[in-house]
C-alpha cells in the first residue's frame, strides 16, 4: 500500500495540472487568504520542492527553483512527472529508515528518509488543497483529486449497482 499513495500522488498532480492547462494567465495568478500564494506561485513550489525532495534521497537533480521564472503549466507538467515517477521508484527501494545528512532548520541533522517520503505525500496535498480553495473561491472548479476517486478511475472501486450504492 505504501506505493499506492504514491501512485496517487502522481495521479493527482498531472490530474491537477491537466485541469489547470485552460486556465488563462490571469487565473494563474489568482490566491486566496491562508493559502501558499497563486496558483502559479503554488504550483512551481510543489514541483520545485518535489523535485528537491527526490535529490535528497539520491534520485537525481532539481531542477526547478521557486526563484525561476513560471514556467507554464505544460512545463511543469513535465516535471511533475519525471518527479513523482522518481518518487515512486524510491518508495519501492529505499528502506524507510536509512537516515542522511543534511541542514534542517539551522542545524546539521540526520534524516529518515522515511520521513522525506511522508513530507512528499502532505506536501502535495496540503498545496493541492491550497489551489482548490484559490480556483473554488474565485469560482472556477478543479476535478476531484480525493483517494475515492483515485480508486474509481483506476479500477480499485467498480460499482456493482448503481441503484444500490451508498457512499
Amino acid at each position: 500500500m505504501w506505493l499506492e499513495t504514491f501512485r496517487h500522488n502522481r495521479w493527482a498532480n498531472l490530474r491537477l495540472l491537466d485541469s489547470c492547462a485552460s486556465l488563462t494567465g490571469d487565473q494563474l495568478q489568482l490566491g486566496a487568504p491562508g493559502t501558499y500564494g497563486t496558483v502559479a506561485a503554488t504550483l512551481q513550489h510543489l514541483f520545485a520542492a518535489e523535485q528537491r525532495y527526490v535529490r535528497q534521497l539520491g534520485g537525481g537533480d532539481a531542477l526547478l527553483s521557486e526563484a525561476d521564472e513560471f514556467p507554464g503549466v505544460t512545463v511543469l507538467k513535465e516535471l511533475a512527472d519525471g518527479s513523482g515517477g522518481a518518487l515512486l521508484a524510491i518508495a519501492a527501494s529505499v528502506n524507510p529508515d536509512d537516515t542522511f545528512e543534511r541542514e534542517f532548520r539551522d542545524v546539521l541533522s540526520r534524516v529518515s528518509k522515511g520521513v522525506v517520503l511522508i513530507q512528499a505525500l502532505h506536501h502535495g496535498n496540503d498545496h493541492r488543497a491550497h489551489i482548490g480553495t484559490v480556483l473554488g473561491q474565485n469560482g472556477l472548479s478543479t476535478p476531484p483529486l480525493d483517494v475515492w476517486e483515485y480508486g474509481l478511475s483506476m479500477g480499485f472501486i467498480t460499482r456493482l449497482d448503481p441503484h444500490t450504492a451508498s457512499g
